[in-house]
């Protein structure tokens, strides 16, 4: 790679879009990375807020006026996350005639031979390749000053609360989970339990894709102790980092992958609460199982020797392709002493946090240099 950066540096672009824990993740490599970076920031056109653009090198799906200019020198090196700053970053690359590289953070929407690097966590499945390296957790990093400037403003509006104070953080359906009305009761049961039992106090968050029944049901259900924030996108009065500050303990359903990462790295109790799955949805928790031992590393018996070949074939044919296993990162976390399941009391963590954010940059370091 030819750089074209002050001091001979790479030119890189960061590539981000409207998502604020997708964004934490790629800043907190860009933090620690030997040499600086320029954001360009992405505006999506408001029908792609939640819709899916098309995969692949376009721009069809942002607002070009209120987005960062987009225009040469191009970069040496793009570090982005998310499908719709992914396409631009694919864009880019074309439009520097292949010369930049990509690095995208999470689970691509197209093949990770498009790029050249993806760095992973835990969640997500991908059968072995010299251009991908897996982390434990996602890099997202806790804001400590921001924490401790809403915990002050917080402090005095829940002093009164009876001790403990527990935090239920309630996130959405995502494929292979649903929120159906058992999900609700199950909901509403465990937070009677821990009142019942800690004789302290609830607050209950809700999150954007928290379902309106699921809203309605704990608005109109919410028992006596209990504290209930709704999330709007234009609410001034989020408790949600006075919480993070405040809270003696934590209850996240199994989804809230961003939402569990946060309590973990700030060492305090925190304990998953799994959602159900329907009909469909537990063939399609079989197939993430299938996938995820299909994708394990080989060890070089025969029978890794087959299931690797298999791995190949299917891969190949996309019969099978890389997925995320949110059970699965459930389980790890646990096994990790880093959380427990919500249907047994609150404890401490007891296992160590990894950190593996020195990896994911010495890999962007060593693509920088093989291209230079």
């Amino acid at each position: 790679m030819t750089t074209t950066h002050r001091e001979n540096n790479p030119l890189t672009w960061v590539v981000l879009g409207d998502k604020q824990g997708d964004n934490a993740q790629v800043e907190a490599i860009e933090q620690a990375l030997p040499w600086p970076c320029e954001h360009r920031h992405i505006q999506v056109l408001d029908e792609y807020v939640f819709g899916k653009p098309k995969v692949g090198p376009t721009l069809y799906h942002i607002d070009r006026e209120r987005s960062d200019p987009l225009e040469p020198p191009w970069p040496d090196l793009i570090l982005t996350i998310g499908r719709r700053p992914a396409n631009v970053a694919l864009w880019i690359r074309e439009q520097s005639g292949g010369h930049t590289k990509i690095v995208i953070v999470g689970k691509p929407s197209s093949m990770p031979g498009d790029y050249d690097l993806v760095i992973y966590s835990a969640e997500n499945q991908f059968p072995p390749r010299a251009n991908l390296q897996g982390i434990s957790l996602p890099l997202m990093r806790i804001d400590a000053a921001a924490i401790d400037a809403a915990a002050e403003i917080w402090e005095p509006r829940l002093a009164d609360l009876p001790r403990p104070l527990t935090v239920f953080l309630v996130g959405g359906p995502t494929g292979p989970f649903i929120f159906n009305d058992t999900a609700i009761r199950r909901l509403l049961s465990t937070i009677n339990r821990v009142l019942e039992e800690t004789h302290g106090s609830v607050y209950i968050t809700t999150s954007r894709r928290t379902p309106p029944a699921v809203v309605e049901a704990l608005q109109n259900r919410l028992p006596e102790g209990a504290l209930l924030f709704t999330w709007t996108a234009d609410a001034h009065e989020n408790p949600y980092r006075g919480l993070l500050g405040l809270a003696d303990g934590f209850v996240v359903t199994g989804d809230s992958i961003s939402m569990m990462v946060e309590v973990i790295r700030l060492r305090k109790p925190l304990a998953i609460f799994p959602l159900p799955v329907g009909k469909m949805g537990a063939v399609d928790q079989l197939r993430r199982t299938f996938t995820r031992w299909l994708f394990a590393p080989a060890s070089g018996n025969t029978g890794d020797r087959l299931r690797t070949g298999l791995c190949t074939l299917l891969y190949t044919m996309r019969i099978v392709t890389h997925t995320r296993d949110f059970t699965a990162f459930n389980e790890s976390l646990v096994r990790g002493g880093l959380a427990g399941y919500a249907s047994d009391p609150l404890k401490p963590p007891s296992g160590e946090v990894p950190d593996d954010l020195a990896l994911a940059v010495n890999r962007i370091v060593a693509l920088v240099e093989r291209s230079g």
